[in-house]
């Protein structure tokens, strides 16, 4: 398999795993889990129905109160910040609850209000919580109903529920809680990395070079993950990690909602803009006599990489800088052609045949085809102000050019 084909298969893949993920229409599903628990339903009653001490052993919320005059409302806060980074709050709406003859508790809730969400995201959520006696203490059951667009939303869901009810459980046998962010652990971050890199191998063949390669393609996403990681933090992202998908690569998640356009272009931007000063470090290493074959190989890796990221498509980071900087459709659409242009420029500065550009052109624009469920926050950001959009342009520009010059730099040498 050639180099070429190698990354159309590579990128084949991707596109789908980020369609399942993000795009694919689910519909509505009810995610369901139960549980047997070591307690009377009475009980269990009273720790997991809605207005009881779910502060005391639920792994989000902080605490939960009435709200005055409408017995039918709670307000609920969250360990999760908002954008200001106070704790988000929501409002449930309690349609019905009651007991049965049998002795089943059982109550049907609905989300009308969210601090950091507008209310149209939870239009079609629906829960219902049941707990009956069973032959040996009582079993729970939590439903949740929605309407999904891609895998992922349907999982985290799942994976919250699941940590629910284990939290629950293991309040009422006095065990310790078990640690939620183990999976974003770095020594579990690290063997998914290692796992990832292995998993590529195959596709850039068998042997040292392969493996060089795909070593040096995941560095290079760890280098861009953790300059958005450096851009959350200095942003007040307090609990900003970086968690590792094997083949899709590295995605780094910022601890509360964006404030601002500016900061939602700075956050996306420093993936680029922070392995861009790699770009002269290696240069010089090169150019002062050292190894050159495996530098220049990682230069061009690096280049390629953060070049096909600032392509201007809607879930890439060159589209999200370019949404916040230009506010109108006609100076959105030439700067995204303007950027795209200088990429299929280097594509061809470097020897890439038209076809192959043509072909890789229509993969980007299926790529940019992928539409995920809109999230609504519930306050529109805060505008740039001219400063602000002179700085990220120009951050931008930066970034493209010296990416560029990486990407003709390192394949001058290699096969010129």
């Amino acid at each position: 398999m050639t180099e070429f084909q190698t990354a159309f298969v590579l990128l084949g893949i991707n596109i789908g795993l980020l369609w399942l993920l993000l795009a694919a229409p689910l519909g509505s599903r009810t995610i369901r889990v139960r549980r047997l628990l070591n307690k009377r339903a009475e009980e269990v009653w009273d720790m997991a129905r809605p207005g009881a001490g779910l502060a005391d052993w639920h792994p989000a919320i902080v605490s939960s109160r009435p709200v005055e005059g409408m017995p039918d409302r709670l307000e609920l806060s969250y360990r999760q910040p908002d954008r200001q980074g106070r704790s988000m709050t929501r409002i449930i709406a309690i349609d019905r609850t009651g007991v049965t003859a049998q002795g089943e508790f059982s109550c049907e809730l609905r989300i009308v209000a969210d601090s950091a969400l507008d209310a149209e995201f939870w239009s079609g959520y629906r829960e219902v919580r049941r707990i009956a006696p069973a032959e040996v203490g009582s079993a729970i059951v939590i439903e949740q109903t929605d309407s999904y667009r891609g895998l992922a939303g349907y999982l985290y869901r799942y994976v919250s529920l699941r940590r629910e009810v284990r939290a629950l459980e293991d309040y009422i046998e006095g065990r310790k809680p078990v640690a939620h962010e183990r999976f974003e652990h770095p020594l579990v971050q690290t063997a998914l990395a290692v796992i990832s890199t292995l998993l590529l191998w195959p596709f850039f063949g068998m042997n040292s070079n392969g493996l060089m390669i795909s070593v040096f393609l995941t560095l290079v996403i760890v280098f861009h993950e953790l300059g958005h990681m450096v851009a959350y933090r200095a942003f007040g992202h307090e609990s900003a990690r970086m968690i590792f998908v094997p083949l899709l690569g590295g995605i780094a998640i910022g601890g509360r909602p964006y404030d601002s356009r500016f900061e939602v272009a700075t956050c996306a931007l420093m993936g680029a803009g922070v392995s861009a000063f790699l770009v002269p470090i290696l240069i010089a290493a090169h150019q002062s006599g050292l190894e050159g074959g495996p530098i220049l190989v990682f230069l061009l890796i690096l280049g390629a990489f953060n070049l096909l990221n600032l392509l201007p498509m809607y879930r890439f980071d060159g589209g999200q800088i370019l949404r916040q900087i230009f506010r109108t459709t006609k100076a959105l659409t030439l700067a995204s052609f303007s950027v795209t242009g200088v990429i299929l420029w280097t594509g061809w500065r470097i020897g890439l045949s038209p076809l192959a550009l043509l072909a890789a052109l229509s993969i980007f624009c299926l790529l940019s085809l992928i539409r995920t469920g809109k999230v609504k926050p519930r306050h529109e950001l805060a505008e740039m102000s001219p400063a602000e959009q002179l700085m990220t342009g120009f951050g931008l520009y930066a970034a493209l050019s010296i990416h560029v010059y990486a990407v003709v730099y390192a394949c001058g040498r290699l096969f010129g």
